[in-house]
């Protein structure tokens, strides 16, 4: 009997409950947290009462008010729900540990301490929700899953939203899944869907009374078997690999949906992005580029090159990309952008330049000295001349799956440790600041 081992924490609406939080009369209304507020965006982040109404996250905003015309569009405060996650982690830390971040409204809580018995882990459960109502405010809700492994536990969480509380034991199994489609099971996508129809599993009963050896074959190697044991409650971790891109993208406000400000743009993404690489100690082998257009037109193109973290070398791989563009697309209204840095190489592994270790280092210090720059008086202070005139445009934003670290994409507020105040008989020196 496999014992109850996770209770995973997820919370409602995150981005849209911390914007009812902090602004009282957006309470109990339709809200849509947008990139930028404008008809031609998608929504990030819809309140329950927007649901209600048929909006949907990543839906069109013109869509969106035509299905809710009183909905009440909020721009997207990264560092306001940053600051939340960090209180919500604390809230939860004085009740149960917090055993892994999976993003940043959801987590993962280890109860191994004691393999607690369901009474204890719904009591811990009910904890963490009054700890948060009082620590936090009534506006962050949750839903909360236990189950023998995150997997379950995960599931367990959605299966009642908003501010629910669902066990799945060992027991339960599988009769408390089978209402739930393929692709509500964490590690089945559309295409391993693709896969496993092709094998004739086709519901989850099915996929249930698979055996070990036929997920296997479905997935082409050990992740079937894992499967097929986590479907079970054995507790068998998900492989994450850390730092596999660095990337930034951005939907253009309409002052900037032209082909020269769209590649400014671009530069100020890259610049940010090749900060992030040297904060994580990463080089990149290869650049992504990435513009949308209206009527869901797309162009992308990559281009790799030999290792490298330095933003001079980043900067002429994007020149030479966004000169490979189509004639006809260069005089299209872009509408997004977006750069991604990949073939990522830890910095220890990295073999320099034989016939460049000079320069090398050299540039290493200068953007070494750039990033301090920058986080200690805000971005833009310091930057290259191809984001120019675009600096203070493409802010911090945020992604579920990753949490920024405003310390470093924004001001660090320990700046003042690293600032010495002037004296009054003093001239301003802008060097000795540093």
């Amino acid at each position: 009997m496999h014992p109850l081992r996770t209770l995973a924490v997820d919370f409602n609406s995150f981005f849209a409950s911390c914007e009812q939080q902090e602004c009282p009369p957006l309470r109990g209304r339709p809200v849509a947290v947008v990139p930028v507020v404008a008809d031609t965006t998608c929504t990030i982040s819809v309140s329950y009462a927007a649901k209600a109404r048929g909006v949907r996250a990543e839906m069109g905003v013109g869509e969106a008010k035509l299905r809710c015309p009183e909905l009440a569009l909020v721009e997207a405060r990264p560092e306001v729900y940053i600051a939340y996650h960090r209180r919500l982690r604390e809230a939860i830390e004085a009740c149960i540990h917090v055993s892994e971040i999976k993003s940043i409204d959801e987590m993962e809580c280890d109860l191994t301490a004691t393999f607690a018995p369901r009474e204890k882990a719904e009591r811990v459960a009910r904890e963490i929700k009054a700890r948060v109502r009082r620590a936090v405010g009534s506006c962050l809700t949750s839903s909360i899953g236990i189950a023998p492994n995150w997997m379950l536990a995960k599931m367990a969480s959605d299966l009642q939203k908003p501010d629910g509380l669902v066990v799945i034991e060992e027991r339960d199994l599988p009769a408390r899944l089978l209402g739930l489609k393929l692709q509500d099971f964490l590690g089945i996508g559309e295409r391993m869907e693709a896969r496993l129809l092709a094998h004739g599993i086709d519901t989850v009963a099915k996929l249930y009374a698979a055996t070990k050896a036929e997920l296997r074959g479905v997935w082409g190697g050990v992740e079937g078997e894992r499967m097929f044991c986590r479907l079970r409650g054995e507790h068998i971790p998900f492989h994450c690999e850390s730092h596999k891109t660095v990337g930034h993208s951005h939907v253009l406000p309409p002052a900037l949906r032209t082909d020269v400000r769209a590649g400014a743009v671009l530069h100020r993404l890259l610049q940010k992005a090749a900060m992030r690489l040297r904060h994580i100690a990463h080089c990149a082998g290869a650049l992504s580029v990435f513009v949308g257009y209206r009527d869901d037109a797309k162009w992308a193109d990559e281009i790799r090159f030999n290792e490298t973290q330095d933003t001079f070398a980043l900067s002429r791989a994007l020149a030479l990309v966004w000169a490979r563009r189509p004639a006809e697309l260069r005089r299209r209204a872009p509408l997004q952008v977006g750069v991604v840095l990949t073939r990522l190489l830890p910095l220890h592994t990295h073999t320099p330049d034989l016939f460049d270790t000079g320069q090398a280092d050299a540039r290493e210090r200068l953007f070494g000295a750039v990033d301090t720059l920058n986080q200690t008086y805000g971005h833009g202070t310091v930057y290259l001349g191809g984001a120019f005139g675009v600096t203070k445009d493409a802010p911090m934003r945020i992604a579920f799956t990753r949490i920024p670290t405003p310390e470093v994409e924004e001001i660090d507020p320990r700046r003042e440790r690293r600032v010495r105040p002037l004296k009054r008989t003093e001239a301003p020196d802008f060097w000795e600041g540093c």
